[in-house]
């Protein structure tokens, strides 16, 4: 805790005092309690440690949904860090301008997966990498690189730091340290990072509060961890509310709908794409979607009313909840405001909040971070800029060109 601030390295330990024995997560037949969950969230802290991360450091993790990532996007900021998730999407050049832009001292990430030989990508990069002159460490799941730590090793070298190490690091940190360097997925340029501060914690503790999540919840955890709506709207709610989440390496509405019928899954996710796949195998093949209780939709096209409609028909009723569409089939026309930027402005804070300053959710874009407000309506013109260091003027004119854009104004 910091000055009555929930810290995300706080999130584990606290559902360990609430719900110790509860489910946490169940991924390919394993399954954690909260208990065990945080035990493993510490020991990769200590790990960390081990290999060096200070307060401060930004480290990049580049993997595919699994247990470790979860247990880094805690473990990370209770030693102080700075997670800096990375798209599995990228290719060569863009992980490589990723990690040099972030100025991430440590990238941790998974060999391969499926046909993606991330391992591979990362060899290719070396150079790109070695001139950016910050990155120190790799750490590997699986296959190493010549010169990589094997992830087994970093928590075995773990071992060696005690609990109160541990707990006197996580005591160093504070609530407006950086906690997450989220970047966009560079559909208008460069991927663009923005970087976040602990307080979207209790942002999205009073959100769970509000759709009514509890520990008799199961979400369906497929959405990319990567991106803040997997990262906050599933992964953190869960730790926050007591539930549990049921983890998938990648999306298949098959495997989703049959975890919903076999653990009773009570709360789906998606945006209109996932849940059009989900509504075709559903209708494919009847599963007992009955436990459901609710589902976040986050959606503003006209080509989105079908499916939402369908969807409140076929499985439970929708929310977005995110300040910029309603998916609920409304009687009217809802007005809807077609703005991109989940990553500026996290989940539940408009573009007004960073451009405001004071309390804020986040701090922004990185420093030297092109950004792009691309308006809802046709034959209006788009804007472009850069965010410089030291520039606060910049940010604003960024949040408040891309909400203008947004309403249509340009």
């Amino acid at each position: 805790m910091s000055n009555d601030w929930l810290l995300m390295g706080d999130v584990p330990k606290r559902a360990a005092r609430l719900w110790k024995d509860d489910l946490a997560l169940v991924f390919k037949g394993d399954r954690w309690t909260h208990g065990e969950f945080a035990s493993d969230v510490d020991k990769v802290a200590k790990g960390l440690i081990s290999i060096g991360v200070k307060r401060g450091d930004h480290v990049a993790v580049w993997m595919t949904n699994r247990p470790e990532w979860l247990h880094l996007m805690y473990a990370i900021p209770q030693v102080g860090g700075c997670i800096v998730p990375l798209n599995t999407r990228y290719r060569t050049d863009d992980v490589a301008y990723t990690v040099v832009q972030s100025k991430s001292k440590f990238l941790i990430a998974l060999d391969q997966s499926g046909p993606i030989n991330y391992g591979q990508m990362l060899v290719e990069a070396g150079e790109q990498l070695d001139e950016g002159g910050h990155l120190q460490t790799i750490v590997m799941l699986g296959e190493q690189l010549s010169d990589s730590v094997n992830w087994e090793t970093m928590l075995e070298q773990g071992d060696n730091v005690t609990a109160e190490e541990l707990e006197a690091r996580s005591s160093q940190v504070d609530v407006q340290d950086r906690m997450m360097l989220a970047y966009t997925s560079g559909t208008t340029g460069h991927p663009k990072g923005v970087v976040h501060c602990h307080k979207p914690i209790r942002n999205t503790y009073e959100r769970a509060m509000l759709l009514g999540h509890n520990r008799n919840d199961v979400h369906m955890s497929y959405l990319p961890l990567f991106h803040a709506y997997g990262f906050s709207e599933v992964a953190m709610m869960v730790g926050l509310s007591g539930g549990s989440q049921v983890l998938f390496d990648v999306f298949d509405p098959d495997e989703v709908l049959d975890a919903v019928e076999a653990e009773r899954g009570t709360v789906l996710h998606g945006f209109d794409s996932h849940w059009a796949d989900l509504i075709r195998v559903q209708e494919q093949r009847q599963r007992d979607v009955s436990s459901l209780r609710v589902g976040t939709l986050p959606a503003g096209k006209d080509s989105t009313i079908p499916v939402a409609r369908q969807v409140q028909e076929l499985f439970c009723p929708t929310t977005s909840g995110f300040r910029i569409y309603l998916s609920y089939y409304l009687p009217v026309t809802p007005q809807m405001a077609e703005a991109y930027g989940w990553t500026i402005s996290w989940v539940g804070a408009d573009t007004d909040t960073v451009a405001r300053g004071g309390d804020d959710l986040s701090f922004g874009y990185a420093p030297s971070m092109e950004w792009a407000a691309v308006p809802a309506h046709p034959g209006t013109a788009s804007m472009r800029g850069t965010v410089e260091p030291s520039s606060p003027a910049s940010t604003a004119g960024a949040a408040a060109a891309a909400a203008a854009a947004a309403a249509g104004a340009y």
